[in-house]
């Protein structure tokens, strides 16, 4: 059995069905459905058990998980850069963290946790994921400061050998529908340009960069997926390990990369850039990801033309636009 926490999320949605396709249905998925539409994420999904968040922790807490299990994806957080309630991300994704891992130890099972790039702050020290950067890091907001109290308390009890916390970069892709402010520009803009409106990029306030030229790490979820299965492949990949595609691009490919999918001429707006980021917006994100040449990761990834025609065409211009049904 396979457990995958926050299984009806984004990317725990893309991962039950990345095992799926592997013929894996014996899966337990946590999370906290409540009156959110992310139910819509699993209609398409095979598993065997659901149970919410708090009913899980109790087993942990008590030590009740009995079953034998194969592995532990612990994608399960509150992920909202905005969210104002410390002590709520101090439990749900720290303590809630170590708790996991320790019972996942115990047992020998391997354990992948979802770190974010978010811990990497204004990015002035670069994007290695190294520990000795992750050691300095500074991040700007309480999300990413959650994540990163798990990873040094990771590398604090020395289990940073034996586990792979991965810090995801700009993940897009079929499933994030439900994410409402935190959906991915893609999402965002593809429900704005079928209306006929133009795609609206901030103004530059940074003289190095144009507008809509600054640059992000756009990673597709097909492809994050792939390299968690071969996570679970390989417990020897062990340590703080970021998962993007490794190449930056600025905003600019991006909003083409959608037009050019929908076959359609780009519209372009550039607006100046709200003053509560001037002076804070980050212009370059890039995952430095020599981890996979390490340790022999041979899992190819999209480039944005490709993940953006794939997820434009195949998803959201259906009309029903989540994963595929697995026959």
């Amino acid at each position: 059995m396979y457990i995958v926490t926050g299984g009806a999320g984004f990317i725990g949605s893309a991962m039950i069905w990345k095992l799926n396709r592997m013929g894996i249905d014996d899966i337990l998925v946590v999370d906290n459905l409540a009156s959110s539409e992310k139910w819509h994420n699993l209609v398409n999904r095979k598993f065997t058990d659901y149970l919410h968040r708090d009913e899980f922790w109790k087993i942990l807490d008590e030590n009740r998980l009995h079953r034998e299990i194969d592995g532990i994806i612990h994608l399960g957080a509150c992920s909202a850069t905005t969210e104002r309630n410390v002590d709520f991300l101090m439990h749900n994704n720290v303590k809630y963290s170590e708790l996991l891992c320790r019972r996942a130890m115990e047992r020998g099972v391997r354990f992948i946790n979802a770190s974010s790039a978010a811990t990497y702050g204004d990015g002035s020290m670069g994007f290695s994921d190294s520990v000795e950067t992750a050691v300095r890091l500074r991040p700007l907001n309480a999300y990413g400061w959650s994540k990163q109290l798990f990873d040094m308390w990771a590398h604090r009890e020395g289990r940073l050998s034996s586990i792979a916390s991965v810090k995801f970069f700009n993940v897009y892709g079929p499933n994030e529908y439900h994410k409402g402010d935190m959906k991915s520009v893609i999402c965002k803009v593809y429900a704005d340009i079928e209306k006929g409106l133009p795609i609206r990029l901030f103004k530059s306030d940074n003289p190095q960069y144009g507008d809509g030229e600054s640059f992000r790490d756009f990673v597709y979820v097909k492809d994050c997926v792939e390299v968690l299965y071969w996570l679970l492949q390989h417990p020897e990949a062990n340590g703080i390990l970021n998962i993007g595609s490794g190449k930056a691009r600025t905003w600019n490919d991006l909003a083409h990369a959608v037009y050019a999918a929908m076959k359609l001429p780009p519209k372009i707006e550039y607006f100046d850039m709200p003053e509560n980021l001037k002076g804070k917006y980050q212009y370059f994100t890039e995952a430095e990801m020599g981890w996979l040449q390490k340790y022999g990761c041979d899992v190819k990834f999209h480039t944005l033309e490709e993940g953006t025609t794939d997820y434009v065409r195949n998803y959201l211009m259906k009309d029903d636009p989540y994963l595929e049904q697995v026959v």
